[in-house]
């Protein structure tokens, strides 16, 4: 069976590893975005447990079906719109929100809309945003000397080794190690952890004006710009050119079936995709779809014990996690600013891109990987109209001259 032929250590553990930091960067978001709405406890567990199987079902199938490892991932920047619109929104207007988040999704990716606005955006500037969304975490990796030196420096040291004499290893070796370290220290927290299995608690949409316009399209918005389009940019930069529209059209549809038990939004994953893409999980492009189908059976384990996974990642010290994670994408960011800067009529564009969505810069509540495309496309739109004006001066003075020289006697 060609899974089993395909499957690698590797692999696997970019999956685990995939899982890890989504939890651990954002589960607390989700959770506090939940209580702000109202949800109780078993409401709470019950969020958990709707995307991870969101996550999990569509990230399998979708990367079965493609052969293309396709991570999917809840929307870190929705559950923020959630936590701010959370006044005046009961628990069902934000469910009724969610349903129509998701059809608006799916909407646009089967009829094509996302895939042709992707054919418009010139490779540097997506690499360039990637390169900038990515960038926090290498640089989070490093800074992570400081408070946890004795932790993430002998990590540091597994990576470069493994790097040197065993590749595929590379994000293996410092989370191992890393483990056993926080375990001989005393580092890892089991104390919240208690095994319990979640289950679905319904919620009944209620469908009204304000949560549509207040909670709907916000919600939409930020999961196309600052989740799907980072997120296709990134198995674009890995050389994958899977079609955006089923990709997208499928992740709506997780969303819309989950939506009543709380799942929110389930969209491509970015930062957590990066880590299955790379030369890391498999020497071989074809068989890293292994990594994603990993995560995804990672993420449906993590769904039925709900918050007793999430406390068993979230058990992990934040050093750790750093550290693996920016490990894991240093090879990621060095290729996207490659990618970025090396055609030289679009590298000050790229450059802008990269720069604006480094910065973080949220405005509308529109994270920086939108406004640095924004960015990247303006300066690229005022060059190309620069160059034009050029252009059409140039034959313009010749004659002028020719004419001139021409007169004299």
């Amino acid at each position: 069976m060609r899974l089993i032929e395909d499957s690698s250590v590797s692999a696997i553990s970019a999956g685990f590893v995939a899982v890890l930091v989504g939890f651990t960067s954002s589960a607390a978001l989700v959770f506090q975005a939940a209580h702000a709405l109202g949800a109780t406890p078993a409401q709470i567990a019950s969020w958990i447990l709707a995307l991870c199987l969101g996550i999990g079902l569509s990230g399998i199938y979708l990367s079965y079906r493609f052969k293309t490892p396709v991570v999917t991932a809840w929307s870190t920047p929705g559950a923020a719109v959630l936590v701010t619109a959370a006044a005046g929104t009961s628990l069902a207007e934000a469910t009724g929100a969610f349903i129509l988040c998701a059809l608006l999704t799916a909407i646009c990716g089967f009829s094509g809309w996302f895939e042709r606005i992707m054919r418009h955006v010139p490779p540097a500037i997506a690499a360039g945003m990637l390169a900038g969304v990515l960038l926090r975490f290498g640089m989070d990796a490093f800074a992570a000397l400081e408070t946890a030196f004795t932790l993430v420096f002998p990590m540091l040291l597994a990576y470069l080794l493994a790097r040197r004499v065993l590749p595929r290893y590379a994000v293996l070796a410092p989370l191992v190690l890393g483990s056993i370290i926080a375990w001989a220290s005393d580092q890892l927290d089991f104390s919240g952890l208690s095994f319990t299995i979640a289950t679905p608690q319904w919620v009944t949409p209620s469908f009204t004006l304000q949560a549509l316009t207040g909670v709907a399209l916000p919600l939409f918005a930020v999961t196309m710009a600052s989740q799907n389009l980072p997120g296709l940019a990134v198995l674009r930069a890995a050389g994958y050119r899977t079609p955006a529209s089923p990709l997208i059209g499928w992740t709506g549809l997780a969303t819309l079936v989950f939506a009543p038990f709380g799942a929110f939004a389930i969209n491509l994953a970015a930062i957590t995709a990066a880590i299955c893409t790379g030369p890391e999980t498999h020497d071989d492009p074809d068989r890293r779809y292994i990594a994603a189908i990993a995560s995804g059976l990672f993420y449906l384990l993590a769904g039925i014990f709900a918050a007793s996974i999430g406390a068993l990642f979230l058990a992990f010290p934040q050093e750790l996690v750093l550290a693996v994670a920016g490990f894991a994408l240093i090879n990621t960011i060095g290729s996207g600013l490659v990618a970025a800067l090396q055609e030289e009529r679009h590298r000050e564009a790229a450059l802008v891109t990269f720069l604006v969505t480094a910065s973080g810069v949220s405005l509308l509540g529109i994270a920086a990987a939108f406004w640095g495309m924004v960015a990247g496309a303006g300066t690229l739109l005022i060059q190309q109209a620069s160059w034009r004006r050029m252009q059409r001066r140039e034959p313009e003075t010749g004659e002028r001259t020719g004419s001139g020289s021409d007169s004299r006697p």
